[in-house]
């Protein structure tokens, strides 16, 4: 049960969208101007389980991009649901193919069931393309849990290479809520707008495993 607590609580502290769909890593960039999208997916980890799904849409407005979070996590019988607004704000490098590309990320969580004080993270992703192909990520933040504001730092790095232009692997390692996480998977391409995300993953010192399977899909507002 020790370890379902602690991913549970691991899972919370995430807002959870991320321009990364559900992989932790985030990277620097943004929508475009007049574009929206949306996220969806759902995981199970542990041998409890933990269970998860998340929606979040999204929208460029300006110079940012404005999202919704939405989450409901259950485990052992608990279920929390959780929600709160998101800023993303792309500072260096806003070109789709700049090779440095810096952006902040802000959000905040609310407990929608019990209430309490409000959670939140901060992130700054840095985004490198040596290659057309590659794209290598870092995050350095931190996280605020909802109802206790206990404040963890974040970080991680990330590598993403793009097979061809509709599969790309995606590997990561993170540490959220003190606990590391290493995360394997794929992006696929249905079409230009829309992909599917799957990942395989592993986190803290027992490797619990888990899985998730994700759904992007981005359009023009305006």
């Amino acid at each position: 049960m020790l370890a379902a607590s602690l991913l549970f609580a691991t899972w919370c502290a995430s807002p959870g969208a991320h321009a990364a769909g559900h992989f932790d890593v985030d990277d620097a960039g943004t929508l475009d101007p007049g574009q929206c999208q949306y996220e969806t997916w759902w995981g199970r980890t542990g041998v409890e389980p933990v269970t998860g799904f998340h929606f979040g849409p999204a929208c460029r407005v300006g110079p940012v991009e404005l999202g919704l979070n939405f989450d409901r996590t259950s485990v052992a019988g608990v279920h929390s649901v959780t929600g709160g607004p998101q800023l993303k704000w792309n500072f260096y490098g806003p070109a789709a193919d700049a090779p440095l590309s810096a952006a902040v990320s802000m959000s905040a969580v609310f407990d929608l069931k019990r209430g309490g004080r409000a959670g939140g993270q901060f992130v700054v992703p840095l985004t490198w393309r040596p290659l057309e192909s590659l794209q290598l990520h870092a995050n350095l933040g931190a996280d605020w849990a909802s109802g206790t504001g206990a404040r963890t730092s974040r970080a991680g790095a990330a590598a993403e290479w793009a097979l061809n232009d509709t599969v790309s692997f995606i590997a990561e390692r993170n540490r959220a809520s003190n606990v590391w996480t290493s995360r394997i998977g794929g992006r696929f391409s249905l079409t230009p707008l829309i992909s599917v995300d799957v990942s395989a993953s592993r986190t803290g010192p027992r490797h619990v495993r888990g899985f998730v399977i994700g759904l992007n899909h981005e359009f023009t507002w305006k």
